[in-house]
């Protein structure tokens, strides 16, 4: 199935909202506008296997611009918004796009672009233009809104985070066949129980794999999807209850602010309607999950991926709830925990986490880094730590380049972030090594207090024992410092390296 055989039987049958405008977009508009667009990528000449590039807020013609690629056969690779100009523009030279596709509001951002990247001849803008664009809805409106002659399946080729060093596009080779391909819609039917009657609720932005892979699988199979252009807690609820959303999909920080708001607030909203809310993208504390589950009922679904699609690791609220902590099972792969030599490691002992048969990828022009996925025997990495439990569920332990070696000792920082995170002063959390003279390292957090005006050397000494409190000292932070904002992604990756970085930089001035 696709947008189109859904336009035919049902054409007013709602493809997707904007929640914040309650803008409404019928599966028949979108099936004309996505053939419009790839009417018109045909026109500049782009065909299988070519490269557009999207930098874009969570924008009404988000989807129709996708579709457009996606029923073209093109690579589409979906850029954040917030990133500088350099950042863009290597991105875009990257990929190799032909077309960029941007809006008004973006101008600021995308503007130094113009004339700079050499493989870009068609610069597009919606909502207005400027100097070097050309309205895309006048480009799209000279169009047929019938489909191309020779529709095939595209697919998106995003980049990763970039926190160290230049992002890396993640490439698969596009799939064979005719446009249509129903195995993700199967897969979220037999998954998740999502079918034409079902609500979905998307609280990300849509640059990023997940939201991006879901909204589109969602289309793809008839349900309707709400998009949330920004995350407001309080308005995540609200839009649960108005909508009667039955599906959605969280990161646990969305988690922590939910259950951060006061009581009377949280209470005000009837969350009774959804059947299932999926969560990824970061570790979730055991006792935020617990209490998400006493909450909403065991209706979360957590998941452990990557961009990369080399395998899919899943589990429900009751495997969970017997398997505190896990994040599942292998559905499409196996499992190997490898140890730094690269031999498979004990049950229940921490090493690499390896995935067998899920999936091929590369990370576009750059076979080292490609090759450092790799195991000898075919394996591929997301550079995570963790082990297997007796029934074969998976616990993550960290990512590799975060653990401490402090005095010799192993310390997975995410132990000492999942106990302060519960803690009521606290908002956010990043813990991380810093240099110790006589240990090697030491433990270190840095803190997202409610207020500032709680951030007093009182809360940091009330924080560190709280700590101590749930686990072994030596895994607890020595001191804390208080930040307004942690540097995280709005997808709910924290962007540790930066704080990292930054303490260590100091380490190495104050000591030259």
């Amino acid at each position: 199935m696709h947008p189109g055989t859904i336009a035919a039987a049902t054409p007013q049958k709602i493809a997707y909202v904007m929640a914040d405008s309650g803008l409404q977009v019928t599966y028949a508009e979108l099936e004309a506008t996505s053939n419009q667009g790839a009417q018109l990528f045909r026109s500049l000449g782009l065909k299988r296997g070519d490269h557009i590039a999207i930098l874009l807020e969570n924008h009404p013609r988000f989807f129709q611009i996708c579709w457009a690629a996606q029923r073209a056969g093109i690579y589409y690779t979906a850029i954040s918004w917030r990133l500088q100009p350099e950042e863009v523009e290597y991105i875009v030279g990257n990929c190799e796009a032909s077309v960029f596709i941007t809006s008004k509001a973006r101008e600021a951002v995308v503007a130094p672009l113009v004339g700079n990247v050499e493989l870009v001849r068609h610069w597009f803008m919606l909502d207005g233009v400027a100097p070097g664009f050309s309205a895309w809805e006048d480009a799209i409106a000279a169009q047929p809104a019938t489909p191309i002659a020779d529709e095939s399946e595209g697919m998106s080729m995003l980049y990763s985070s970039g926190t160290t060093g230049y992002p890396k596009g993640i490439k698969k080779a596009l799939p064979d066949g005719p446009f249509g391909d129903d195995s993700v819609k199967n897969a979220f039917t037999s998954l998740y129980g999502m079918g034409a009657d079902s609500i979905y609720l998307s609280t990300a932005p849509l640059y990023h794999a997940a939201p991006l892979g879901f909204t589109m699988g969602c289309l793809r199979g008839g349900t309707t999807v709400v998009v949330m252009e920004h995350f407001e807690a309080e308005r995540a609820l609200e839009y649960i209850e108005s909508y009667q959303v039955t599906h959605s999909q969280w990161v646990p920080t969305m988690f922590v602010r939910m259950l951060k708001l006061p009581e009377e607030v949280r209470t005000r909203f009837d969350v009774s309607s959804l059947q299932c809310a999926i969560h990824a993208a970061a570790p979730c504390p055991v006792p935020i999950k617990e209490q998400m589950i006493d909450w909403w009922g065991p209706v979360l679904f957590e998941y452990y991926a990557g961009t990369e699609g080399n395998g899919f690791v899943q589990l429900n609220s009751h495997e969970w709830l017997e398997h505190k902590g896990s994040v599942g099972r292998p559905l499409n792969c196996e499992l190997h925990i490898c140890d730094d030599a690269g031999e498979e490691v004990p049950q229940g002992e921490s090493g690499t986490v390896f995935f067998g048969g899920g999936g091929e990828f590369e990370y576009y022009k750059d076979p080292g880094k490609t090759e450092s996925s790799r195991h000898p025997k075919g394996w591929s990495t997301l550079g995570d730590l963790g082990y297997l439990d007796a029934d074969g569920y998976l616990y993550l332990t960290d990512r590799k380049h975060f653990m401490i070696i402090s005095g010799g000792v192993n310390i997975y920082p995410q132990e000492a972030e999942n106990v302060l995170i519960t803690h009521d002063a606290v908002v956010d959390v990043a813990v991380f090594g810093i240099p110790n003279a006589d240990f090697g390292e030491e433990v270190k957090a840095v803190v997202q207090p409610r207020s500032m005006a709680q951030a007093t050397p009182e809360l940091a000494l009330t924080l560190m024992d709280f700590c101590r409190e749930h686990l072994s000292h030596v895994k607890c932070p020595r001191s804390i410092d208080f930040r307004g904002e942690l540097p995280r992604h709005p997808t709910g990756k924290l962007f540790k390296r930066l704080l990292k970085d930054e303490y260590w930089e100091a380490a190495a001035k104050a000591k030259s």
